[in-house]
């Protein structure tokens, strides 16, 4: 680790929505994607405004939170955003020394550190502001040993459906406002110590309709990698200002999460129900001649709809969902890697094109 590295980060610890039903989205998860039950906190285990279940897949762990009470910050973040991210939780050696560094360097504070203790130990947690109502949180587990956190007990129900080979937060999108996306990537630059790996503009991401700009910051250990999206003029509406306009703001747009094989995870997630956006036929005429060689079969890859880019490092496989919730905001995108190292920027436009055809179908493109 170099000196310049002031905010070491082992991974992602936590995705935590705020939803409307948490026992509902729970069942979702568990059902369409085979997360597993870990840990629940709720009544009774003398919580009084809210719900919340975790679960885990792979090193993945989502928890899901609805209040149960009307006048809660909880019940105000879901009616003004609907179903989304709150907290994406970092895993930290030292989440005091993390919040000190942060702060110091222009970081809202959202949680100074404090320490929650159970039979099973402590963690250390403490939290920063970020785009929009997203918080980023700090969590030091090195003196836990319960299943997820104190304050929940385990959860371990009798339903479980098998899991479909989901490994790890591949990396999370951020949708920020018109002309803030330069703010943002000083943001995690300045008070993070984050990179820039890459970066589009609306030249290389762009339909006839619509464009929109990205950067993509990542921490030293390449484990943390964070696109931040802004919309771009276009003839019409982008999906980066669709997200905007019915999430009321920026935030968290997507969550990408890796498999070893995607064929198998895409064809166990559609048979459980799960909507991805359709790739038109003509994608596939011309891929090959794109990406050259590759493993897989395209055929299969025609017949799941699964899209394909090549870098100079090697290639990737990847596929969107529709938005998982009413409003056409958060979405999750399945993607593995072959060595490739970016993005899929040779597919932005057969994607967008596919989410103009879906933003045609709700009106609002």
């Amino acid at each position: 680790m170099s000196n310049t590295d002031f905010l070491p980060i082992n991974g992602t610890d936590y995705v935590e929505f705020y939803v409307g039903n948490a026992r509902q989205a729970a069942h979702y998860y568990q059902t369409a994607f085979g997360f597993q039950p870990l840990a629940y906190a709720g009544l009774e285990t003398g919580l009084k405004d809210r719900t919340s279940y975790a679960l885990r897949q792979g090193k993945i762990t989502f928890v899901l939170t609805s209040a149960i009470v009307p006048d809660s910050p909880i019940a105000e973040h879901h009616r003004m955003h609907g179903d989304g991210v709150k907290f994406v939780a970092l895993w930290v050696d030292d989440a005091r020394q993390s919040w000190k560094e942060t702060t110091s360097r222009g970081a809202k504070s959202y949680l100074e550190p404090k320490t929650i203790i159970d039979e099973n130990g402590e963690v250390i947690m403490s939290g920063i502001h970020t785009y929009g109502e997203t918080i980023h949180l700090f969590i030091e587990r090195k003196n836990y040993f319960g299943s997820f956190m104190p304050g929940f007990r385990k959860w371990d129900p009798p339903y479980r459906p098998g899991e479909v080979g989901l490994k790890f937060v591949d990396h999370m999108v951020g949708n920020v406002g018109w002309g803030e996306m330069n703010k943002w990537v000083n943001f995690y630059a300045t008070v993070m110590g984050f990179d820039q790996l890459v970066s589009f503009d609306d030249k290389d991401i762009s339909t006839e309709y619509t464009a929109l700009m990205s950067k993509v910051m990542a921490n030293s250990n390449l484990r943390i990698k964070f696109p931040i999206n802004e919309p771009a003029e276009g003839k019409k509406k982008s999906q980066i200002e669709e997200y905007i306009e019915f999430y009321r703001g920026a935030g968290v747009q997507h969550v990408a999460m890796a498999t070893d094989n995607i064929i198998e995870t895409i064809s166990a997630l559609k048979s459980r129900g799960v909507d991805f956006l359709h790739v038109p036929d003509s994608y596939y005429d011309t891929v090959i001649d794109r990406v050259k060689e590759i493993d897989e079969d395209i055929e299969v890859l025609k017949k799941l709809r699964i899209l394909v880019d090549r870098d100079e490092d090697g290639y990737l496989l990847q596929l969107f969902t529709k938005p998982v919730q009413d409003r056409p905001t958060v979405f999750y995108e399945i993607i593995q890697r072959k060595g490739a190292k970016s993005f899929g920027k040779g597919n932005f436009k057969a994607l967008f094109e596919a989410i103009e055809l879906e933003q045609g179908n709700r009106g609002t493109l």
